[in-house]
């Protein structure tokens, strides 16, 4: 199946990126088929030196790809294509709220963490009136009705969620997240999509608004995150995390992506990677100490 790698490029990838890169490269070669590279560089803290430094990476390492490399700040009408269908349909509102209400909102038990309690969903015209008045640029959420919502996972099996009323589009006028890697995704013929398990929640979300765009969902495959000691997620905070890291500690790269293997229950499937044994993927996250990822 047609498989991606989509990464921001606000700074250098770590060794979690790396392994998910590697992961999603390996599911799709070993199927024999191709094997696309979009970078998510919408967000204003996106540099081109830092996409120039994650091309190098992953070249390093060994991954190709197919086709020129896909960058998401060209590709802005598609997102507005898909905004104006969704707003033509009734299935969009503006919000006008801030993070710290949205934060301190209550939200029903089954909801995500993260989840938008509708604040604004039925805001009278008078309400909205008066918080334009006061300088709220409003940002464009998805009129969802709470639907529940199930998707597959190849590791993690079925995904149920209810859908919040997600952000489209930004207040700083930015579409978001949500809806463009839905877009992308169609639009690039990907079928499967491998990332980080902590997007894994975001998925019957995504699912969903490709539903209600018409478009195709993808299978998904959603691997356990990469951890510091501490337990959070692996960051540069962490210490020698990036591959630059490795090179300067006299680590080779073909030793860094044996060992990325390595931690995903796998042998290092060399520059022809037979197919992927699912099987043999980690259910729990990997522990980082300091050392080239240990399983």
């Amino acid at each position: 199946m047609i498989g991606r790698f989509a990464p921001s490029p606000s700074g250098p990838l770590h060794l979690g990126n790396l392994r998910t890169a590697l992961l999603a490269w390996w599911a799709a070669r070993g199927a024999g088929s191709a094997f696309l590279l979009r970078v998510e560089d919408l967000d204003p803290s996106s540099r081109p030196e830092h996409e120039a430094g994650q091309l190098a990476d992953l070249r390093r390492l060994g991954l190709d790809w197919d086709g020129a490399v896909v960058r998401q700040s060209e590709r802005r009408d598609l997102y507005e294509d898909a905004l104006d269908r969704l707003v033509a349909a009734g299935l969009t509102y503006p919000c006008y709220c801030t993070r710290r209400e949205i934060r301190d909102a209550t939200r029903a038990p089954h909801e995500a963490p993260d989840a938008y309690p509708g604040t604004c969903r039925d805001l009278p015209a008078v309400r909205r009136r008066s918080r334009e008045a006061e300088g709220r640029p409003p940002a464009l959420r998805l009129r969802s009705d709470g639907v529940a919502v199930a998707v597959e996972d190849a590791l993690h099996g079925t995904i149920r969620g209810v859908v919040d009323d997600v952000v489209l589009r930004r207040n700083d006028g930015l579409p978001a997240y949500n809806l463009v890697v839905v877009v992308d995704d169609a639009d690039q013929g990907v079928e499967e999509v491998v990332r980080a398990d902590d997007l894994l929640s975001s998925t019957p979300r995504q699912a969903h608004l490709a539903r209600m765009l018409g478009l195709p969902t993808p299978a998904y495959l959603h691997v356990p995150l990469v951890l510091g000691p501490d337990g959070a997620r692996l960051a540069k905070r962490h210490g020698s995390v990036t591959l630059a890291d490795a090179t300067r500690a006299g680590v080779a790269a073909p030793v860094v992506r044996a060992r990325l293997a390595a931690s995903l229950g796998l042998a290092d499937p060399g520059a022809d990677p037979p197919p992927l044994d699912r099987a043999a993927l980690p259910r729990r996250p990997t522990v980082w100490d300091g050392a080239w990822v240990v399983p």
